[in-house]
């Protein structure tokens, strides 16, 4: 079983930066990736990025290209997001996940293990 917990959410302003952590636990932790999803309200969770535990390849959604960077630290177990130039339409509960098969990076459904997700919001 792995356990993911998110960290470091909180209420900023518009433009600020912020970084989210997710430190995974569990017997054997290998996925094939991470990824962090978001849900604001009354929306469907989304894709926001991904990186590939084995070879760090990383993968974007469109709307927060060249804003966020998803790393790693696979002694820690450990996946981040920074978050820059925050915009209030970013405000979601956000949600890391891990997946071991390779395909369907952005879709949640395909991904094995979810944390309990850690509120942001950007006030304009």
């Amino acid at each position: 079983q792995v356990q993911l917990v998110e960290s470091g959410g909180g209420l900023v302003q518009a433009g600020d930066s912020l970084r989210l952590s997710c430190a995974a636990s569990g017997r054997t932790f290998s996925p094939y990736a991470m990824g962090w999803f978001r849900q604001a309200p009354k929306r469907e969770r989304e894709f926001v990025t991904a990186i590939t535990w084995s070879g760090g390849s990383t993968f974007y959604a469109d709307s927060v290209k060249g804003r966020f960077t998803i790393s790693k630290d696979n002694a820690k177990n450990t996946v981040f997001l920074q978050m820059k130039s925050l915009k209030p339409e970013d405000t979601a509960v956000y949600y890391c996940a891990a997946k071991s098969g390779s395909r369907w990076l952005m879709t949640p459904g395909e991904y094995d293990y979810w944390g309990q997700g850690t509120q942001v919001t950007v006030s304009s």
